[in-house]
């Protein structure tokens, strides 16, 4: 049934600046303007009706890498958080880096995904920052963004080049930022709980300095670089500044950096780690500030799965990342809303819709008519408690397990079809 109607709800699209109890319409799979035949009626009585939540960063590991997760379990995952669409990193097996393999991937999202998935293409080959990957080509094969994910090109003329290339076909560049120098074999933030522990420190300034080179890199080229994952409050000023002088310019904040501290990791549970690390109550201030004042206006999950085995070793030893897509806005509504109340509820939105759908030039995000139908259905007070054996994902590795949280996703909508819902 791709016939819909959406009655009773709080509908909040903040790309149309709506806030307010009405219908929603959807016939043949798009949204309507007025009430299409033989459609069924979907009650969202106390609900919120919101344009289908956008994830821009996720690692869905196929191809190569289907022990940890694959498309399928993945996409099911981001349904079960109230994701319609995500973006997946090229750090699979091949990588990412030509138009074959992001034509399987995306051959193999519409076989096997349940929400819509959008390919980014690697910035340099095997992601090892040398020689650019054919961004041409990839862009010719449908990637919306180009990125080197898990990796930072520090060669900054190839990042240049990289930039002046992608903005030759609208694509921006997102960056993990990271100085190998400074960061070498670091685990955790640099600081006192890393010595406590004796594992090798993160430093912030590992972080500052890319964000640095990509904010003048940005401007030279006048081209949009996104900083993924950002995790020192340092890079908040930087950005800021950048984008008051109107440099394209961008970073996203991801839950965990959110909701934890390097003191998590006090027991040594490789769950807690995560590349960027977990830093402290004061840089977490420093992304409330400024996600309250703009200056952050996309948020991630940078969902990251790994098998049990992988992680159940020494810390040190553990691959960085942790699960993200279910309880991403359980979590930012959570910290966001109820406990810090540094937004409301329509920015929060405007952040996993419109706001990434801008940055990649999706015609997601909107309850526009004539838009796909992609709508979630959200309960921002529900109160729920994590269980991580409930998972979607393949994987199991998740700090969050046993935490309650207040604000769930109960409904989500595909095209006009609902791909998952949680009374089921």
């Amino acid at each position: 049934m791709k016939n819909l109607i959406i009655t009773g709800g709080r509908v909040i699209d903040p790309a149309n600046g709506i806030d307010e109890v009405r219908d929603v319409y959807i016939c043949d799979g798009v949204f309507a303007a007025g009430k299409p035949d033989g459609a069924r009626t979907l009650d969202a009585s106390g609900l919120v009706v919101a344009p289908g939540l956008i994830d821009l960063h996720v690692h869905l590991r196929e191809p190569g890498q289907g022990h940890k997760e694959t498309i399928a379990s993945g996409t099911a995952a981001a349904a079960a958080g109230g994701f319609t669409t995500v973006v997946c990193m090229p750090n699979t097996s091949p990588t990412a880096d030509s138009p074959s393999t992001i034509g399987w991937i995306r051959e193999k999202a519409a076989q096997t995904g349940v929400v819509n998935v959008f390919c980014t293409g690697a910035i340099t080959k095997g992601l090892e920052g040398k020689e650019l990957a054919p961004i041409g080509a990839m862009a010719g094969a449908g990637v919306v963004a180009i990125t080197d994910d898990g990796h930072c090109v520090q060669n900054h003329e190839v990042m240049r080049r990289a930039v002046e290339y992608a903005k030759m076909f609208d694509l921006p560049v997102l960056d993990h930022c990271q100085d190998y120098s400074l960061v070498g074999g670091g685990v955790m933030h640099e600081g006192d709980w890393s010595v406590r522990l004796g594992l090798p420190g993160w430093p912030r300034i590992g972080e500052e300095l890319i964000v640095s080179r990509n904010s003048l890199l940005a401007e030279l080229c006048d081209s949009p670089i996104h900083c993924q994952h950002i995790t020192s409050g340092g890079s908040i000023p930087m950005i800021r500044e950048a984008k008051a002088r109107g440099v394209k310019i961008s970073g996203e904040i991801c839950p965990h950096h959110l909701a934890f501290t390097d003191a998590c990791l006090e027991g040594y549970d490789s769950n807690f780690k995560m590349n960027p690390p977990l830093r402290t109550e004061r840089d977490i201030e420093a992304f409330v500030e400024g996600i309250a004042d703009g200056t952050i206006d996309i948020l991630a999950s940078d969902h990251a799965p790994h098998a049990g085995y992988e992680k159940e070793v020494e810390l040190d030893q553990a691959p960085f990342g942790i699960l993200g897509l279910e309880t991403e806005f359980g979590v930012f509504c959570d910290i966001l809303i109820h406990q810090r109340k540094a937004i409301g509820l329509s920015r929060l939105i405007g952040m996993l819709t419109c706001n990434p759908a801008k940055l990649l030039r999706l015609d997601r995000g909107t309850l526009s008519v004539g838009a796909p139908a992609d709508v979630t259905l959200l309960d921002p007070d529900l109160e729920w408690t994590v269980d991580k054996d409930a998972s979607k994902s393949l994987s199991r590795n998740t700090p969050f397990h046993g935490m309650k949280l207040r604000g769930r996703a109960v409904r989500t909508i595909v095209a006009g079809r609902i791909v998952w819902d949680l009374a089921e």
